[in-house]
């Protein structure tokens, strides 16, 4: 199966890991993987995030540790949809802030004679606070890449 999935991916944490973890599982032993990373030009409209080159390297040192190393292409996202709607792709794996844009989407391959994606909603992952882990609430020192506390001195 091919799966997409995509996203900022900035100070990568633990809701990356399940969310890329997900796409691999659902993509099969011989499937692929196509991962859009959201491009510098448009995360510098969001403030203080690191360069594409940055989250590329985590994201690929992260699935070499996984044994990923092969079945997987990783992509500049230039807008909300990136390859997703004219590519030879069967299933999205998004997180719940993310699933509406995936009915934008299917529409649109709807409207270009493609067939629908499957979308596979993944369940928010929670900080020891049960609030969602999220890059902002990390880079406001509330929490860690895991989810654990940080206390405000």
């Amino acid at each position: 199966m091919n799966v997409c999935l995509g996203g900022t991916f900035d100070l990568f944490h633990k809701g990356h890991m399940v969310l890329l973890k997900k796409a691999f599982q659902v993509a099969g032993p011989n499937g692929f993987v196509s991962i859009g990373i959201t491009s510098d030009s448009i995360a510098k409209k969001k403030g203080g995030i690191h360069s594409f080159t940055e989250r590329k390297q985590t994201i690929e040192q992260f699935l070499s540790k996984e044994g990923k190393n092969q079945r997987y292409s990783i992509k500049v996202l230039n807008d909300q949809f990136g390859p997703s709607i004219e590519e030879d792709f069967d299933a999205i794996v998004v997180s719940q802030e993310t699933k509406q844009t995936t009915k934008e989407i299917n529409k649109k391959r709807k409207n270009l004679g493609k067939k629908p994606l499957q979308i596979v909603v993944i369940p928010f992952v929670l900080a020891d606070d049960s609030k969602p882990i999220s890059s902002s609430r990390i880079r406001k020192k509330e929490i860690d890449a895991q989810g654990a506390l940080l206390r405000k001195e």
